[in-house]
């Protein structure tokens, strides 16, 4: 009887074979819509997606990360590192081994989506219960956003992928040292696809040591470990630059074309093009030129500083307020398959779910500030109830705000899902850092891009972050 008893009880607990079936269910959800989008929709790569796609063939045929020139009537090889190298160079190992075509680069690009879903999933359940797990994985995978973007060759799922891999490498991992270690390796690997990834490397050792209870001398030193071993990866490329360009370069040569745009005279708060009659006349190097923009861009901060911060909420605005990027690359490679009615419809459901999820996330961050009555002390700390109230009254105020305004704005909600969590509330809960380091994601995104310019595609790197908070919405506790 005994024996039947326990019988019973352990055919109860759920198999560790469930997970990876699980798994392996988002990872199909997720890849055949994108591998259908990618393949009837994927046309000659535009925009960014061109410069991205002629690196990778560069690569692929031997040629390194470069242009060619002529000079004198002789081609000759020119190195380049405008962009980050990191999606052209694994884009290049494909199009190496299958050969350089759309085709290659569609299966690449859905194949990289759908495993950024089951790497949210593996991710969210080291910091929710399985069920809202499986409701983050799912948002990712049946994202219209992200489904769309599988057909473009761009960076922003690679770059998402790597860095909660790097994130979930960190926290799965019982041995702190070795986890800040290898998720760090794996960081760095991010920041050649998208440089500011670099940003969340201080906090991964610090999270990890904090929530393990270590010292602060020894969360720290963890801190300085992580810095140290996501620069390993970086710096080869880094000594590379400086052997071949006309001065070094960390990763890329587009910081300060960036920050003059979002800085100068006629910027508005998106991408605007620069002319040499805007600063920078005479320059002879990719380097020089970006150094030119930089000191360009910090002169103009500096004189005219009430108007740079001035274009702050239009910047986030452009970033987080809707979803169109996808759909105008779309039309842009193939006009003809886009019509009017399409591409406002297809804007339209994409818009629609990207604001759902962030309004989502806000209300996931009231899981941030309660706990369940009577869990520990914390919870009937004087001002608990009131602090965690004004959370939950906060989003539903600041989502009602972005729903009802003439021009909907959502970028507040954003920025309201980034600080909450790091708010010392009174009775706060407790949160992991399988929650805590992807916010810090999220929060590099919108200092990114007060600091530059915003485009809506740049929120797509934060995504599965709303997701995982989405996940979390009306939990009465984050630990």
């Amino acid at each position: 009887m005994a024996f039947d008893d326990a019988r019973a009880a352990h055919s109860t607990r759920p198999s560790h074979a469930t997970p990876w079936l699980f798994a392996c269910a988002i990872l199909a959800i997720a890849l055949v819509p994108r591998l259908y989008v990618a393949l009837a929709w994927g046309a000659e790569p535009v925009w960014d997606g061109h410069y991205y796609d002629f690196g990778a063939r560069r690569i692929a045929d031997g040629h390194g990360y470069s242009d060619d020139l002529t000079l004198a009537g002789q081609l000759v090889w020119h190195p380049w590192c405008h962009y980050p190298v990191g999606y052209s160079a694994f884009l290049g190992l494909f199009y190496k081994l299958f050969g350089a075509t759309a085709r290659v680069a569609a299966v690449v690009n859905a194949s990289t989506g759908a495993a950024l879903a089951v790497v949210t999933y593996a991710l969210a359940r080291h910091g929710l219960s399985e069920v809202r797990a499986r409701v983050a994985g799912l948002l990712v995978a049946l994202h219209p956003g992200l489904i769309l973007y599988a057909a473009l060759v761009m960076t922003e799922p690679l770059a998402a992928t790597l860095t909660l891999l790097a994130f979930l490498l960190t926290v799965r991992d019982r041995n702190a040292l070795r986890g800040v270690a290898v998720g760090a390796l794996v960081l760095g690997i991010a920041t050649l696809v998208r440089p500011q990834a670099l940003l969340c490397a201080p906090l991964l050792g610090v999270l990890t040591g904090v929530h393990r209870g270590f010292r602060l001398p020894r969360s720290l030193a963890l801190a300085a470990l992580g810095c140290a071993l996501t620069l390993a990866p970086v710096l080869p490329w880094t000594a590379r630059n400086c052997r071949v360009m006309d001065g070094c370069a960390l990763v890329s040569t587009n910081a300060g074309w960036n920050l003059a745009i979002g800085a100068f005279p006629r910027a508005t708060g998106r991408f605007e093009t620069l002319r040499s009659s805007d600063g920078c006349r005479e320059v002879t190097g990719q380097v020089q030129q970006d150094r030119c923009w930089f000191n360009y861009g910090v002169e103009q901060i500096k004189t005219h500083t009430s108007f740079w911060l001035g274009l702050i909420p239009a910047k986030l605005a452009y970033t987080f307020d809707h979803e169109s990027f996808a759909v105008e690359y779309l039309r842009e490679a193939r006009p003809a398959a886009w019509p009017e009615e399409r591409r406002v419809e297809a804007r339209g459901i994409a818009t629609l779910a990207h604001r759902l999820l962030v309004c989502a996330a806000a209300f996931g961050c009231v899981a941030f500030a309660w706990k369940r009555r009577g869990d520990d002390e914390g919870a009937r700390e004087p001002g608990a109830l009131v602090a965690q109230t004004f959370v939950l009254v906060s989003a539903a105020v600041l989502t009602y705000v972005a729903v009802s305004r003439p021009s909907p704005t959502f970028w507040p909600l954003a920025v309201f899902a980034a600080a909450v969590p790091w708010i010392p509330l009174p009775g706060r809960a407790t949160w992991r850092p399988a929650l805590r380091l992807p916010v810090t994601l999220l929060v590099s995104v919108i200092v990114t891009h007060a600091v530059f310019f915003g485009e809506d595609r740049y929120h797509v790197v934060v995504t599965p972050v709303l997701a995982l908070l989405a996940a979390a919405a009306f939990r009465r506790s984050a630990v």
